[in-house]
């Protein structure tokens, strides 16, 4: 199971450094567009709550959706509002997780309200996504950052938890998560951000100041995690799908990576204006 799991991460990997600086902004938004559709077609079988029930309803929804959204993605004034909104969904999901064990689970709300908050979870990450790499200040190398700082911060905190992992994160929702776990993260956060700041050419309160965002980023990250596997385990399922050998479905690989995205443009953005 390591074996397929490190295979299919290397060749993971690949395609996500081939995209990122061997594509144009156009390609990388597509090749974008079609993973989140995978996960929006997952998203429908965790909210039916039945393995085998499918519908291409939401990932329909969810490429037409970006397609408008494309046109706005330089539009600084829209897009920071529209990642605004999304980073108080964050928060309030954040103060939900608590309590999460005695929340009406998701796929029982009606149809419409399941697409709405899948929409929620994947549309933003790609907007995100696609404005660090179209934006000439930022570009590929800030987007490549990003995807660093979630595997830097989850393998951190996967060791980190192993060695030292006693005291439970949320144990009605992930039982595998500490305490120790998140500092491992933390800790990881700071040496990964304050190396890559130092190549940003940062220093001084600047670089503290994408260190303090790095950290916020990694916090919101876990709770995109715990947020999807607080869904799976509503609908009872271990996975979100097995189009990843080793590693179970798109969500599954992305769940942090939902949240943490546009809470890190978002921060650049405000960054650059303070």
């Amino acid at each position: 199971m390591l074996k397929q799991r490190l295979l299919t991460a290397a060749v993971l990997s690949a395609l996500l450094i081939t995209a990122i600086f061997a594509f144009t902004t156009v390609w990388f938004s597509i090749v974008l567009a079609a993973f989140l559709a995978t996960g929006a077609w997952e998203w429908t079988r965790l909210m039916q709550a039945e393995r085998r029930a499918t519908t291409p309803v939401l990932p329909g929804v969810l490429v037409l959706s970006l397609i408008p959204l494309w046109f706005f993605q330089q539009e600084t004034g829209f897009l920071m509002s529209l990642l605004g909104v999304c980073a108080v969904g964050w928060c309030v999901v954040l103060a939900s997780l608590p309590g999460s064990d005695v929340l009406r689970p998701l796929h029982t709300y009606n149809v419409v309200t399941r697409f709405l908050i899948g929409a929620f979870v994947l549309a933003p990450p790609w907007l995100a996504l696609v404005h660090l790499h179209a934006a000439p200040q930022y570009g590929p190398w800030h987007v490549l950052f990003l995807f660093g700082l979630v595997g830097v911060a989850d393998s951190a905190a996967y060791f980190s938890g192993r060695a030292f992992g006693k005291n439970k994160l949320a144990p009605h929702i992930s039982p595998g998560k500490t305490w120790e776990g998140a500092y491992g993260a933390f800790a990881a956060t700071v040496v990964y951000g304050a190396v890559c700041g130092i190549g940003f050419n940062l220093q001084g309160m600047p670089l503290a100041a994408f260190i303090t965002l790095c950290l916020v980023t990694v916090m919101f990250s876990i709770v995109g995690d715990l947020f999807e596997s607080l869904v799976k385990r509503q609908a009872g399922a271990k996975d979100s799908g097995n189009i990843l050998p080793g590693h179970g479905g798109v969500l599954d690989r992305i769940d942090s990576l939902t949240a943490a995205a546009p809470i890190f443009t978002l921060g650049l953005w405000l960054l650059e204006g303070a």
